[in-house]
């Protein structure tokens, strides 16, 4: 049984197409009955030697002038003498709930769908070229034209004049490019009824429930059957319940849903799409806006496209990169997907970055959601099911160090999982060429999943900042205790802080300053980077030293933009950044004596909300301390001071600073050089590294010799006096 036409929701779709096929076949019958009828008047207006005629419509016979000088200005060529047009075709809406949903959806009448089907039925069967052909009286006008379909239709001169509308350009066929109106070729500038009917493409499938996405959009549009689960949302449960709730309601009442997804790029906005579209059970149509933008069509033309296909289809539509038309060059666009969307009566979904912002006119009523950045309960969430689907154990310390350490979005989990387990499957086959596991057996260690996970950050901001990649261990660094002290603190406020702010709440109490954020200070050489280094290497996490050549200009305002970008970049690297000589950048704010002054000083003040706002690790190194602004101090967690090394911690360096292969002459004295020269461990290295290769140049063991030698252009290269009398006390030790 037929549903009602008041019972067709806003956007119903079409799900079968054997029912479309049905009901266009059974107004094909009632369109054969009409053709019947319109022929018998034919043969009657045209006369009863037109069908025989072999040269009908190359010329005009002085019959056929007076039968066209008696005729009614304006009448129906294929009046039927009283006939009733309901009793030759009735309402097709009438019999086919399929018909009566695309009329709904359009806002077509009747008389609309009647013109849909006479340009049909050529598509489906050419005969009716030839009938077309014989109605119009000309053999090459084998396509219906609008003078052929008022006089199928109309029952008189004022029906078919006021019937003209149907055709205007705001009409529903022609507005919303369902009908197309093509001139006669043979017509230089052809009248209104010398226009031939043509169906859009799209439209034929439509009438036909034939289901493929029209090839106009298949450049930046993609039908989707949504698969993903509830439970791998990046949202809070409530947000979840509500969006579940909100979503079945409109579904189900029939009711038009206009959405608003913002956050940044990966972050699950797509993710929570698909399952909203799954738990109502509908296709998403998701469109690239960028992609539309870069295709160059005609928009407005493209929208229109659009949602047909997305009521066609009934399936969610999904705006993705709304911020692409939110730029000046694109307001004309962006308020004609505005209206568009403020019209539509279907569930929509845009996404964009930017939070919404009203429009001012045209009453859309978005509902805004905002998509933060998944918190640590959720990355360990994703992490575990992302390993179990994979196979993968890990203990739960080792789970909690990924979740904290690396603030990953899911899609960039899922990636870093399965990196992993390539990267574990390359080293397998590298050991055991000959005994190569199965994937599913293979079972990266914690060290490929910190590996996969530092792949998955930072790309964006080597851009403005060079990596390092640290070498240097707990064992390699010589500090007095107190500053290995705060180091491994450091660390520690690293790895517990999902305890601190989670477990313990105190994330609820912090606005600001989550982040860690410490200054080193000390001469040059005295172990800054390489604590850093330190710190990076027992965190497993990448370290960017930034540029500051890149950073500080002296165009007012270019510094500011500067720190922006890297601060902002630095939120997706899961770094540290380092800014080695920061005096340079953070010196002591000025009075104000001119506007430089007074710029320079908005810089800082810029600088040090950056430092607040942001979340990861910090490191500022100086060599002078008290060049630094107070106000930086406060801000600062840790502040370490690097002192000059006393001789004890001088021959530890010494002792630390050759590589176990690196040989050794029986006379090297470090005793002596520690005690001697009162030398940085900056300085002790470039000594050692000159030595070596003094002594690899003689094929000799590193001696004594090479020690000296290099230890003079050592103190060459510094600018300080070399006085003989400190190299022969070695000779007068060795006495």
């Amino acid at each position: 049984m037929a549903e009602p036409v008041e019972a067709i929701p806003e956007r119903t779709g079409l799900r079968v197409s054997a029912a479309s096929l049905g009901s266009c076949l059974q107004a094909l019958q009632r369109l054969e009955r009409l053709l019947e009828r319109a022929i018998t008047a034919a043969q009657e207006a045209y006369g009863p030697e037109a069908a025989s005629d072999p040269h009908r419509g190359l010329y005009i016979s002085q019959d056929e002038i007076e039968r066209l000088l008696v005729r009614q200005p304006g009448a129906p060529t294929l009046q039927m003498n009283g006939t009733g047009f309901e009793d030759a075709w009735p309402d097709p809406l009438k019999d086919s709930a399929q018909l009566a949903a695309i009329a709904h959806n359009f806002g077509l009448s009747s008389f609309d769908m009647d013109l849909l089907l006479i340009a049909l039925a050529p598509e489906l069967d050419l005969r009716y070229e030839r009938l077309y052909a014989y109605l119009q009286d000309d053999v090459t006008r084998r396509r219906p034209s609008v003078d052929l379909a008022l006089n199928l239709l109309c029952s008189d001169a004022t029906e078919k004049l006021a019937r003209r509308s149907h055709f205007a350009s705001d009409a529903p066929l022609i507005r919303q490019s369902l009908l197309y109106l093509l001139p006669d070729p043979n017509h230089l500038q052809p009248p209104l009824l010398a226009h031939y009917l043509k169906l859009d493409e799209q439209v034929i499938c439509l009438l036909l429930g034939q289901k493929n996405l029209d090839p106009r959009l298949t450049s930046f549009c993609q039908l989707v059957e949504p698969l993903a689960q509830p439970s791998e949302l990046p949202l809070s449960n409530d947000i979840k319940d509500t969006l579940a709730a909100l979503t079945s309601h409109a579904r189900k009442a029939y009711q038009p849903l206009k959405l608003y997804f913002h956050g940044s790029h990966g972050v699950g906005k797509r993710r929570t799409a698909e399952v909203i579209a799954s738990k109502i059970n509908a296709p998403l149509l998701v469109v690239d806006l960028v992609r539309a933008l870069a295709a160059n069509t005609d928009f407005e033309q493209m929208l229109k496209l659009l949602f047909r296909e997305a009521w066609s289809f009934n399936a969610i539509l999904y705006l993705d990169n709304l911020d692409a038309l939110r730029h000046d060059e694109h307001s004309i666009r962006y308020q004609q997907l505005m209206t568009a969307v403020a019209q539509d009566r279907g569930m929509i979904i845009m996404a964009g970055l930017q939070p919404w912002i009203p429009l001012g006119r045209g009453l859309i009523g978005a509902i805004s959601i905002p998509f933060a950045r998944p918190n640590f309960a959720q990355r360990r969430a994703y992490w575990q099911a992302n390993l179990s689907a994979s196979g993968i154990t890990l203990n739960a310390q080792d789970l909690d160090a990924l979740s904290d350490r690396f603030r990953l979005l899911p899609d960039q989990i899922a990636e870093a999982v399965v990196t992993a387990r390539n990267h574990a499957q390359w080293r397998n086959a590298a050991q055991s060429p000959d005994e190569v596991p199965s994937q599913s057996s293979i079972q990266p260690n914690i060290s490929d999943l910190f590996t996969a996970a530092r792949a998955q950050s930072g790309q964006n901001l080597q851009m403005l900042a060079r990596q390092i990649e640290p070498k240097y261990t707990w064992n390699d660094i010589v500090l007095p205790s107190d500053q290995l002290a705060q180091l491994t603190q450091v660390c520690n406020q690293v790895k517990y802080q999902h305890i601190v702010y989670g477990n313990w709440g105190f994330e609820r109490k912090l606005s600001l300053g989550k982040g860690v954020n410490m200054l080193f200070s000390g001469s040059p050489g005295t172990g800054k980077t390489m604590a850093a280094e330190v710190i990076a290497n027992d965190l497993q996490l990448d370290l960017y030293k930034i540029d500051l050549s890149q950073v500080v200009s002296k165009y007012i305002g270019e510094t500011e933009k500067n720190l922006d970008r890297i601060f902002t970049l630095a939120r997706n690297a899961n770094g540290i950044l380092f800014f080695d000589e920061a005096d340079a950048l953070f010196g002591k704010r000025s009075e104000v004596k001119d506007a430089h002054d007074r710029y320079a000083n908005i810089e800082i003040a810029y600088l040090l909300q950056k430092m607040e706002e942001y979340e990861g690790i910090t490191i500022l190194a100086t060599n002078l301390h008290q060049n630094l602004d107070e106000a930086f101090t406060r801000r600062v967690r840790f502040i370490l001071e690097f002192p000059f090394p006393e001789q004890e911690y001088r021959l530890s360096i010494w002792q630390n600073i050759w590589p176990k292969e690196t040989p050794l002459a029986p006379d090297m004295d470090l005793n002596f050089m520690a005690q001697q020269f009162k030398l940085a461990g900056g300085n002790i290295r470039n000594i050692a590294l000159a030595a070596a290769f003094l002594a690899a140049e003689n094929g000799q063991s590193v001696g004594m010799k090479h020690l000296l030698q290099a230890t003079k252009r050592e103190f060459q290269k510094m600018g300080r006096l070399v006085s003989n009398e400190e190299f022969l006390k070695f000779d007068a030790s060795q006495d």
